[in-house]
């Protein structure tokens, strides 16, 4: 688990960024109805998760700098017995203190009453500026509460959270790897339980409930909606209705990850219904195969963030031409972006508490520069539609995805997510029992 230490040590850290004269404010997610009086899930904001491990809804984390110490303060609901028979234990304003570290904590209700006084310490407010509708219009009430009081110190800017915040949550710590190698692992068992299933389910959904029995019986969450495509459903690229049926020679694209501690997977692998990938379907798989480990070869301190990109192209590319699937010189069909048609999105994206996690990708306009803590994923793919009329008919239809899971560490990369068989060889190994 992450200790309240290393939570206390990020806000000292957004603080040192922010610097003397500022006050942050980071609003907890707020509970969404799905219908009638029937929430969906709750999930924490996780700006918020990543400052104070605090998992409750209705919660304003304050942060200053008092006589030359940081301080947090939470505003949250108090405990509540009659409350917690119906919705569970609540942490309350003692155990904000005595749990999560907070310097001081006060009920949710006494915001508006305190948080002018705060405001009036600071000159420049930092905040997620435009992200919460609401929560903008509490900000501005505030302001306007202390342009109405006679001597009162106004802030004089408002600054966005974003940057620094986010700047922060794109070095990983020790610990939070812990917890993404502990999310990849109960993947890759999912993963494994779901392709051992394959030859004898009839539908998607079968597939798909056996990573939610994974992912829930290891105490997880799924990290976003699962993507498993049969046959043509491959090449959609985010395929979730996970409900038609499959049928023998089909491709299974399957796409699964899962949360822990908040930290996400996002896992991808392609596999023959059967167990048994037919020539073309081997051609495109092992073609993608070998852009996804040229990739891997770029992932490490100094190298661009795009150099891992550019290497798939390449590769996609030069193997599109050999299969017959693109026809002229590589470096034109490149410059013409021809790979397009079959490969249409980037590598990767930044790993975390979003399964799209935060962090620029360029420094001044320049693809940014891998260092350690960065985690991403790599996940080259090759998508032929069903109604591509450019290829021969064997083609059409095959849609194939391989992802990892990819920790930059000081002397190159850590596969979070290497125990899932790639090779073709391996995963029909593993399907045939």
């Amino acid at each position: 688990m992450i200790k309240a230490a290393e939570f206390a040590r990020r806000r000292e850290d957004l603080l040192h960024m922010t610097g003397a004269g500022s006050i942050v404010l980071v609003s907890a997610a707020t509970e969404k109805t799905r219908n009638s009086d029937v929430l969906y899930p709750f999930r924490q904001d996780s700006d918020f998760l990543y400052l104070t491990g605090f998992n409750e809804p209705e919660a304003v984390l304050v942060l200053f700098t008092e006589k030359g110490a940081s301080k947090a303060v939470l505003f949250c609901r108090p405990q509540d017995p009659d409350r917690e028979i119906w919705d569970g234990k609540r942490a309350g304003i003692a155990g904000a203190v005595s749990d999560f570290g907070m310097a001081q904590a006060h009920p949710i209700d006494e915001l508006n009453k305190r948080l002018p006084d705060l405001l009036q310490t600071a000159d420049k407010i930092y905040y997620n500026v435009g992200c919460e509708p609401k929560f903008d219009r509490q900000v501005m009430s505030w302001m306007n509460q202390l342009h109405d009081t006679k001597g009162a110190h106004i802030p004089g800017e408002l600054v966005s959270l974003e940057h620094n915040l986010h700047e922060l949550r794109l070095f990983k710590s020790r610990d939070e790897v812990r917890a993404m190698r502990k999310a990849a692992k109960v993947a890759v068992e999912a993963h494994v339980a779901a392709m051992r299933r394959a030859p004898t389910a009839k539908n998607e959904a079968e597939l798909h409930a056996e990573l939610l029995r994974v992912f829930y019986r290891n105490q997880c969450r799924w990290s976003y909606q699962p993507i498993v495509g049969a046959g043509d459903n491959a090449c959609v690229l985010h395929y979730i209705d996970n409900n038609q049926a499959i049928n023998d020679g089909d491709l299974i694209l399957m796409d699964a990850g899962c949360e822990s501690q908040g930290y996400a997977s996002d896992i991808t692998r392609t596999f023959p219904a059967n167990g048994r990938f037919s020539p073309e379907q081997k051609a495109i798989y092992e073609l993608v195969l070998e852009a996804q480990l040229a990739a891997l070869e770029e992932i490490k301190p100094g190298s661009k963030w795009l150099a891992a990109h550019h290497a798939v192209v390449r590769t996609l590319t030069a193997g599109l031409v050999e299969l017959g699937l693109l026809s002229g010189e590589i470096d034109e069909l490149i410059d013409l972006e021809a790979y397009k048609e079959f490969y249409m999105h980037k590598t990767g994206h930044w790993l975390g508490l979003d399964v799209h996690d935060v962090g620029d990708y360029t420094i001044d306009g320049e693809s940014r520069q891998l260092e350690a803590g960065m985690a991403l994923t790599v996940e080259p793919g090759l998508y032929i539609a069903p109604d591509c009329d450019s290829v021969e008919p064997r083609w059409r239809g095959i849609g194939v995805r391989i992802e990892d899971d990819v920790v930059v560490t000081k002397n190159g990369h850590e596969i979070l997510s290497s125990d899932l068989p790639k090779t073709v060889v391996e995963i029909e190994r593993l399907m045939a029992g």
